[in-house]
């Protein structure tokens, strides 16, 4: 198998510049070597961004990445996805999914909660669509089937993070003490969403949610792109702030992004694959993660991510 193609220098890397990703629409895919296993020089890693859906929706999602994201080069179903993870050295696996219409979120729930019965490598976590009629009671129920966590995602799911709708939701994620991930960042931006997301994401908004919500830990993907250091500024001030490297590293998008997070504070930062809806080799933001300082390392791929979901060891 050839070497794997050298990645940028982590520690060159300083900051975003130019307009949304996708504005001008999809991105090619990357033909870069995939490595065999998990490199033996990282420590125990646990992937705490991978996304899991029942075979249509995965279907629908893969289609609109084609047209208006990236080639998606795992079009895998979720136990082939977990199969492929695990069985290449990732020790455990964080699943996400989100719902893009109303009525949806307790069948996605119900299907995650079985996949972490049948797979006890996974942490699951739940879903619900803010706004819709009993959301509260939705994300109550998947918390009792046992789900860790709550994903949305402001751009599919068209709301803001300091939406009223919202209040509710965070009250019963710091009742149940369970993190809420959410794609609050305002990239990637695209004309395919059906909102603004540079109008309804992004540090400020999120700023106000912890201001309202000390208790709750929130934890923001792809460490918040656009705005790296307004989220890094937040994680000062907030202690429930976390935020995941999430495609952020891996030198696919043509921006230069910045170690502030980490900087700020190491213990609060997550790695994150997106996988399998990926444009490049699985294990590329691994690989660029072995340039990260030692001292990082062991809490930023699998550490931190057991300690904001309370995972046990494997």
């Amino acid at each position: 198998m050839p070497a794997p193609a050298p990645l940028p220098c982590l520690h060159c890397i300083e900051r975003i510049v130019g307009a949304g990703v996708l504005d001008a629409g999809p991105m090619p895919a990357l033909d870069d070597p995939e490595g065999e296993r998990v490199s033996p020089d990282l420590p125990p890693v646990v992937d705490g961004h991978v996304h899991l859906f029942p075979d249509p929706v995965f279907e629908a999602l893969w289609s609109w990445f084609e047209l208006y994201g990236w080639p998606v080069r795992y079009p895998l179903k979720s136990p082939a996805v977990l199969d492929f993870l695990l069985s290449r050295g990732v020790e455990h696996v964080v699943g996400l999914h989100y719902a893009h219409k109303p009525g949806m979120a307790r069948g996605l729930n119900r299907y995650m909660a079985a996949l972490a019965v049948q797979e006890p490598r996974l942490t699951a976590l739940a879903t619900v669509l803010p706004g819709e009629e009993g959301a509260a009671d939705v994300l109550r129920e998947g918390f009792a089937m046992g789900l860790a966590g709550v994903k949305l995602h402001c751009h599919v799911q068209c709301f803001a993070p300091d939406d009223p709708v919202m209040a509710e939701l965070y009250e019963v994620c710091v009742e149940y003490d369970r993190p809420m991930v959410i794609h609050a960042g305002r990239e990637p931006r695209s004309p395919a969403y059906r909102v603004d997301t540079h109008a309804v994401s992004g540090a400020d908004r999120v700023a106000s949610v912890l201001e309202d919500h000390p208790r709750l830990k929130l934890c923001v993907p792809h460490l918040g792109a656009d705005e790296f250091d307004e989220f890094a500024r937040l994680m000062e001030r907030h202690e429930g702030l976390w935020l995941d490297t999430t495609m952020m590293l891996a030198g696919y998008f043509p921006m230069e992004v910045p170690l502030a997070a980490l900087r700020t504070d190491p213990s609060r930062v997550l790695y994150g694959s997106d996988f399998p809806n990926l444009p490049y080799a699985w294990d590329r933001e691994l690989r660029a993660l072995q340039d990260i300082r030692a001292d990082w390392l062991e809490g930023l791929v699998g550490g931190n991510a057991r300690r904001l979901y309370g995972i046990a060891a494997d």
